[in-house]
C-alpha cells in the first residue's frame, strides 16, 4: 500500500499539491482522475522520487520512502511521455533497460502480444506514436514488479492493443499487484478501476468506488458525476473507508 500524508509541492508561485492525504490500497486497481494541471502527475512523481515535495511524507508498505531510492526497484512505471535516444534500435533499448535494472525480465511475451517482432531493428525515431507506446508499455511491465504505475497508458494505442493492456492489468491484479493509473478515458475507468481518486487544483475531492461517486454526487452516471465535481468546486465528497 501507499500512504501519502500532507503532501505539498509548489513550482515557484504555482501551488500544485495542497496537503494531499491519500491511502492507496494494495492488490487493487486505482484510477487517479482530474483535469490537466490538477496535480496527478506531480503526485506520482513525488511517489517515484522524481519530484521532491516541499512538505509531507510518503510510505510504501509502511516504510518511509522520502529521500530513499531502493524502494523504486519494486515499481514498474510508464510515464506519460517517455524520452529515449532517438537513434537507438528497439532491441538496443530493451537491452539497455535490462542492463540498468539488472532483474529478470519477460519482454518476449509482450513483444509477441503487441506484434513488435518486426520493429526490433528499427530506430525509435522511425516508429509511429502507437508503436512507441507499445514499446513503452513493454518496458514498464516486463520486470513483473509488485507495484505498477501508469500515466495515461492508452495514449496512441489501437483498440486491439487496448484490449490486450486491459487483460494484462486484470491478470496482474489477480496476482496481487498494486496498480495505479491516470487516464482521461472514462470507459477505461469503468471497466478496470476498483478505487477512484479525483484530484482538482491540488486537493482530493473524492476517493472511493465508482458507485460511491455516482451516489454521493447525486448524478445518474459516472460522466455526469465527474462533470458535477468540475462544475461545483465547492462539492467535496469525503473519501470513503477502504
Amino acid at each position: 500500500m501507499i500512504d501519502i500524508r500532507n503532501l505539498h509541492k509548489s513550482f515557484g508561485k504555482l501551488e500544485v499539491l495542497r496537503g494531499i492525504d491519500l491511502h492507496i490500497p494494495e492488490s487493487k486497481i486505482t484510477a487517479i482522475l482530474g483535469p490537466n494541471g490538477s496535480g496527478k502527475t506531480t503526485m506520482i512523481k513525488c511517489v517515484l522520487g522524481m519530484v521532491h515535495p516541499d512538505e509531507g511524507e510518503i510510505f510504501l508498505d509502511n516504510e518511509r520512502i522520502t529521500g530513499g531510492w531502493q524502494y523504486r526497484e519494486n515499481i514498474d512505471y510508464l510515464p506519460q511521455i517517455a524520452q529515449f535516444p532517438e537513434n537507438l534500435k528497439i532491441r538496443e533499448l530493451f537491452s539497455m533497460i535490462k542492463d540498468i535494472r539488472q532483474r529478470p525480465s519477460n519482454e518476449d511475451d509482450f513483444i509477441e502480444l503487441f506484434g513488435l517482432e518486426g520493429f526490433l531493428n528499427k530506430k525509435i525515431k522511425n516508429l509511429s506514436g502507437g508503436t512507441k507506446q507499445k514499446v513503452n508499455i513493454t518496458l514498464s511491465l516486463m520486470f513483473d514488479s509488485p507495484v505498477i504505475i501508469m500515466d495515461e497508458p492508452t495514449a496512441g494505442l489501437d483498440p486491439v492493443a487496448i484490449i490486450s493492456l486491459k487483460e494484462i492489468l486484470r491478470k496482474r491484479k489477480t496476482e496481487g499487484k498494486m496498480i495505479l493509473f491516470t487516464t482521461h478515458i472514462m470507459s477505461l475507468v469503468e471497466e478496470l478501476a476498483e478505487e477512484i481518486v479525483f484530484i482538482l487544483e491540488g486537493n482530493i475531492y473524492f476517493q472511493g468506488t465508482l458507485n460511491d461517486l455516482i451516489v454521493k454526487s447525486g448524478e445518474s452516471d459516472f460522466e455526469h458525476a465527474i462533470a458535477e465535481i468540475l462544475r461545483n468546486k465547492s462539492l467535496v465528497i469525503k473519501p470513503s473507508a477502504s
